[in-house]
């Protein structure tokens, strides 16, 4: 019979995606060890690549990894926004701040994971390790996992995504449908593709879809598409299917954008369902409770439409790590009299994380949706106004909510 085992540890996070191996990277960097435990055997590269902007660059570089991924990720100046029916086209220049236009690259997430992993500490990341249920003892909580093994920690971080199990222990209400699904696509071009570094977007017909050179051989794109355009219920679960789907939807647009599709095999296709956290539930319900929190698709989960899902999980990683290390180390670790004034000073930490985020997640999970429903809305009326006004409005909203630090990984007055 397998061992059953039981390991202690002071910080716990749950899941192995952006927001877990930030978290994790910003506590080693601040001087704190945690252990991540992921699910899968390896690291979760789904979705292929994802746009950072801005406000990543500057949480990636707190955690001092940003000019490495800059190296071989170029600048994204421009956006090319157009109607497959009417064929108009305009250019959206990103705006200036302070002499310098705003920061956006698109990144594989391989190469994104892959680099935060790197910088981790050997045995960090423990892959195969599911949490199944999370007990309540005192000043810890026990950790249950799927293969009879059990962990005692002084801080749980759930980092573990949409269907979060730390989430529902916290009593946040389940994510919602948002009524809209994605199919996502990474094409290659091993001689390089030659174009130039813009993303294109078209809107027609309740349908999205937009295309970036991720550096200088492949192409990410996405598709979202209202639910009640799918005309094969089993079109999820069907690659090829998904490719046809988008291909017809795209007949109008110029030859590059077709094209694009054409290229990408089939194992580099996905779809999923667009799902998001009901803004209210982060303002009524609990982002951490005593030791425990949730950050990234764990605390707020939205759909793609301004590209802050990736942005956020790294502010959100930046963020817990400076709280958590300011309420654990500002006084000597050795001086802490007891259990209790540990947990004490683990619960403010997680509070002030909480305060800090929870606006910031509403705002973003709000835009998303405006955006998305603005962008989608068929119609001859609002085919017009997008057109005309509201594509260079969602545009700068998408750069205004860019336009955030998260801040520095460093603690006021520590000792």
């Amino acid at each position: 019979m397998q061992e059953i085992m039981e390991i202690e540890e002071d910080i716990v996070i749950v899941g192995g995606g952006i927001a877990g191996l930030t978290t994790a990277l910003g506590l080693h960097r601040l001087g704190l060890r945690s252990l991540v435990l992921e699910s899968s055997e390896s690291l979760r590269i789904t979705g292929f690549a994802l746009s950072l902007w801005t406000n990543a660059w500057r949480a990636l570089d707190a955690l001092g990894i940003g000019n490495s991924l800059r190296e071989h990720n170029p600048q994204i100046p421009r956006v090319q926004v157009g109607s497959s029916v009417s064929g108009a086209t305009s250019e959206i220049e990103s705006p200036e701040k302070n002499g310098r236009g705003n920061e956006g690259r698109c990144v594989r997430r391989k190469e994104l994971l892959e680099t935060l992993e790197r910088e981790l500490p050997h045995g960090t990341l423990r892959y195969s390790s599911k949490v199944v249920s999370i007990e309540d003892t005192g000043y810890r909580k026990l950790l249950h996992l799927a293969d009879g093994s059990t962990l005692k920690t002084k801080v749980l971080i759930g980092c573990d995504g949409v269907n979060s199990l730390v989430a529902k222990w916290l009593g946040l209400p389940k994510p919602v449908y948002s009524g809209r699904s994605a199919i996502r696509g990474f094409a290659e071009y091993p001689d390089g593709h030659g174009f130039h570094p813009s993303i294109h977007i078209y809107f027609e017909g309740g349908v999205r879809y937009g295309y970036v050179p991720c550096g200088a051989n492949c192409f990410y794109w996405f598709c979202t598409y209202n639910s009640s355009l799918q005309y094969d219920e089993g079109m999820q679960e069907n690659p090829a299917k998904m490719k046809q789907f988008v291909l017809s939807k795209i007949s109008q647009l110029p030859k590059q954008a077709a094209e694009v599709v054409e290229m990408t095999e089939l194992d580099s296709i996905s779809c999923s369902p667009l799902k998001l956290r009901l803004p209210w539930n982060l303002l009524l319900g609990n982002i951490s409770k005593g030791n425990v929190c949730v950050a990234g698709d764990a605390l707020h989960p939205m759909t793609p439409d301004i590209g802050q899902g990736g942005c956020s999980a790294l502010e959100d990683g930046v963020v817990l790590a400076r709280c958590l290390a300011e309420a654990l180390l500002k006084k000597p670790r050795n001086e802490i009299q007891n259990e209790e004034e540990e947990y004490a000073r683990i619960q403010k930490g997680l509070e002030k994380f909480a305060k800090e985020r929870r606006w910031r997640s509403f705002s973003l999970i709000s835009a998303a949706y405006v955006v998305g429903f603005i962008q989608e809305t068929d119609g001859k009326v609002m085919r017009f106004l997008r057109e005309k006004f509201l594509s260079r409005f969602t545009f700068s909203s998408v750069w205004k909510m860019a336009d955030f630090h998260c801040g520095e990984l460093n603690i006021s007055g520590s000792k």
